[in-house]
């Protein structure tokens, strides 16, 4: 779209916005439940157009795309009444006589711009927050998986009006003069570099933004674990989406005791799982570029274990990397691919120094039978969230906050988290009249400021 077509979409979002019919529950109920019948009525194109880009199946695009969404949409249609409601809070004796509220309201108009890797549930789980909370939505989603942007595209374009939720496609062109325009509110699913220059351009007119990036997300796999499930979770996590996860285990420090036997069982249970394209459990590389990226960060000499790499296709086969130290290449940045470096240690004290030279990582997974390790490793390593005895599952519960710290991210979503990302808490104290004391009001005195210091307890 042109800049003066999309400053006049910004202008009828506004315009709706000023009539606050957004605002109504009902309104926002009707809206978001619309947008459920319509995925489910359009699950099919979405299968296929999800498989031309990623080669994903039916299994993985519902259990790791669909079935979000359609959770979300039922909390929010189910609390969003009672997230929106008006909360007494408690009043302090300065004030008295008086009554506190926190209102909950939207933002305004919001852009959310969509990531490539989960192109459906990260594009539109930020949507369906946003209209929860009461505001109209620009959505841009990637242009990368460019079968699933249009179909998304053609989903809401054609069953919403534009001045409510729109979806405008291209490239970098067009989301550089999204990024020029004023919102309300931004969010940002990508990496650390684009949110560098989202957060830049939101800083031009103030705007508030929530930045959901990545980073290298370790993950300890301590001697007291149960090595069997432990490899199998990790394998699951790892190679989900062939590793194109932002919260992906991105590498593994392991203790060196059992190392060579968690390499073992690493590389069987790869082998039992028989990830392919035709097995219906595996995906291809995104694009070419990310494609010949991984494959520049793969040392033949640290290569544990490997497939056979096809380009034609972007199969790029699970890879296990073995004596790693934190200089070499692949430790340089997030990976986001089928590549798990693993590294030992033998203290714990200097494993976890080592993470916390890095930049803070949005995940970070924990296999231990001991609760002291657990305990030490969650309150000394700052990170988004995480999981212990497991990987990537935490995403799926909305009651815990999604969303990174430092490098990581900024802000955070996911149930109520999701709300409040697009919603102001306006504060109000509601003062009767019938008493007015005099302390407050000149002459001031020594004794009014004795009054006034009791009742302060100060």
């Amino acid at each position: 779209m042109e800049k003066a077509s999309l400053r006049q979409l910004i202008d009828d979002q506004n315009l709706l916005f000023s009539t606050n019919s957004t605002k109504e529950i009902g309104y926002r109920v009707t809206k978001l439940k619309k947008l459920k019948s319509l995925l489910k009525s359009k699950e099919e194109e979405l299968y296929s157009a999800i498989h031309k880009d990623f080669k994903k199946s039916r299994f993985d695009t519902f259990t790791t795309e669909l079935a979000l969404l359609y959770l979300d949409i039922d909390e929010a249609v189910s609390k969003v009444q009672k997230w929106s409601k008006r909360k007494r809070v408690r009043t302090n004796w300065l004030n008295f006589p008086a009554k506190s509220y926190i209102y909950p309201e939207p933002l305004g108009t919001c852009l959310v711009i969509g990531a490539w890797n989960y192109p459906i549930q990260l594009s539109l789980a930020p949507v369906i927050a946003a209209i929860a909370a009461g505001n109209t939505v620009v959505l841009k989603p990637s242009e990368i998986p460019s079968g699933t942007s249009s179909i998304i595209a053609d989903i809401v374009n054609s069953n919403f009006d534009k001045s409510f939720l729109h979806v405008v496609e291209g490239g970098v062109e067009v989301t550089t003069n999204l990024l020029a325009l004023k919102w309300d509110k931004i969010f940002f699913t990508g990496s650390v570099n684009v949110g560098r220059i989202v957060y830049k351009a939101a800083a031009e007119y103030l705007t508030p933004v929530t930045l959901e990036l990545g980073g290298k997300s370790p993950a300890f796999v301590t001697a007291s674990c149960n090595l069997d499930v432990t490899v199998n979770r990790l394998v699951w996590g790892k190679f989900l989406n062939a590793g194109q996860t932002c919260i992906a285990p991105d590498y593994v420090m392991v203790e060196s005791s059992i190392k060579d036997k968690f390499l073992e069982k690493l590389k069987n249970r790869i082998i039992e799982m028989e990830f392919s394209f035709e097995n219906d459990n595996y995906v291809q590389i995104i694009d070419q570029k990310n494609f010949q990226r991984l494959k520049e960060m793969v040392s033949e000499d640290q290569t544990y274990f490997s497939g056979k790499l096809d380009e034609t296709t972007r199969y790029f086969p699970p890879t296990v990397m073995s004596n790693v130290s934190f200089s070499d290449k692949v430790m340089e940045e997030e990976i986001f691919g089928p590549i798990l470096p693993v590294l030992t240690y033998d203290n714990l004290s200097e494993a976890i120094s080592a993470v916390k030279r890095y930049p803070k990582p949005l995940s970070c997974y924990v296999f231990t039978g001991e609760s002291a390790v657990k305990t030490r490793i969650i309150d000394e390593i700052s990170f988004g969230g995480g999981a212990v005895n497991d990987a990537i599952m935490h995403i799926t519960n909305s009651n815990l906050p999604f969303g990174g710290v430092g490098n990581s991210g900024m802000g955070n979503y996911h149930g109520k988290a999701g709300f409040d990302a697009f919603t102001h808490k306006k504060s109000v104290l509601d003062k009767a009249t019938w008493l007015d004391p005099s302390a407050k009001y000149p002459p001031y005195t020594s004794k009014k400021l004795k009054v006034i210091r009791w009742i302060l307890g100060v």
